[in-house]
Parts: C-alpha cells; structure tokens; sequence
C-alpha cells in the first residue's frame, strides 16, 4: 500500500482548520444550552384552509380584545396583499399579546421602531409579548416577501395614551356566556 505524503504546512492548516471547526460547534453547543437557546417548546398548529371557520381567528374575533384579568389580545391574520384588521388602536405603557396566523404563504411581520419581529408559517400560530413605550402610528410591515403585491401589505396600529385607550365593545370581558 502506498502511502500519501501530505506537507508539513499543509497539515498545519488541516489542523487548524479541524480545531476551528470544532471550537464553533463547541461554542453553539454551549450557548444553547447554558443560555437557553432552544427551539420553542409550545408549538401550535391549525389548519390555514379552515382558518375563517375556526373560533379564535373567525373574523369576529379578530383585533384587540381584553380579557376578564384585563390582558390584552390582539389576534391578526396575514394574507396576500393584507394584514387583518387593516387598522387596530391599542394602550401604551401596557403588556399586549399578539397571534398571528397565515392564510396562504409564508409572511413576515415588523413594526420598525420596536422589538416586534416574527415570521409567519402557514399552519402555524405565531404568538410574541410585547408593549408600546409611548402613543404614537406605528406601521405593520411585511418583511418576507410573498409575491407580487407584496409591496402593498402593511396595516396600521394607533397607539393611543393609557388612560385615554378604551376597551373594545368585543373584548372577552364583554361578551355573553354561550349557554346553549
């Protein structure tokens, strides 16, 4: 058997090739672990092409809504060329809870000048915590691009000082108990 002569220098940069690999692998692996950088654990699914039919984003359900504990749920779907409802208004200064579905293609969500930034998977339900500083038009844009009018897809949200805001009539705490 022949044997293959491989350069002093050349095995020097294998090396530290090798060991630079490794240190990266080595660092990702620690990082998630120690830093909880996981994937997310609660993932729900619904079905995109029954997505009007359901009962949490039927279109009566959509936009701000509060609870009985006072939290507020801003439920939105992401279609082509449009988010739903075009236009939502909702308090500063307060803890407010999106979820946003896709009823066709993969979308992506951005308000600038906040930390909001999500994609949107059809099938999927996106949901993140975030709030407003202060009162002001903030505008919703879509960062993943979704075809041909995707230039067109944005919405708007008011944001509107806190002890001005007032709860929709929809909100949760408002609604009558179903007893039939």
């Amino acid at each position: 058997m022949r044997s293959i002569h491989v350069d002093h220098l050349e095995q020097k940069w294998i090396t530290i090739a090798l060991l630079t690999v490794g240190l990266l692998v080595g660092i990702i692996t620690i990082d998630a672990f120690f830093h909880s950088i996981n994937p997310p654990g609660k993932v729900e699914t619904i079905d995109s092409a029954k997505l009007h039919l359901s009962q949490e984003f039927a279109e009566s359900n959509l936009g701000v809504q509060v609870d009985e504990k006072g939290q507020v749920l801003v439920r939105m779907v992401a279609g082509r060329y449009s988010f739903f409802p075009k236009h939502i208004a909702v308090p500063a200064e307060t803890k407010l809870t999106f979820r946003w579905v896709s009823m066709d293609v993969l979308h992506g969500v951005h308000i600038p000048m906040t930390n909001m930034s999500t994609m949107i998977v059809p099938g999927y339900v996106a949901e993140i915590t975030t709030s407003f500083p202060k009162p002001g038009e903030y505008p919703v844009l879509c960062n993943e691009y979704c075809g041909l009018g995707h230039n067109h897809m944005w919405s708007n949200i008011s944001v509107i000082a806190k002890e001005d805001w007032k709860k929709p009539a929809s909100s949760i705490a408002n609604k009558e108990p179903d007893n039939g």
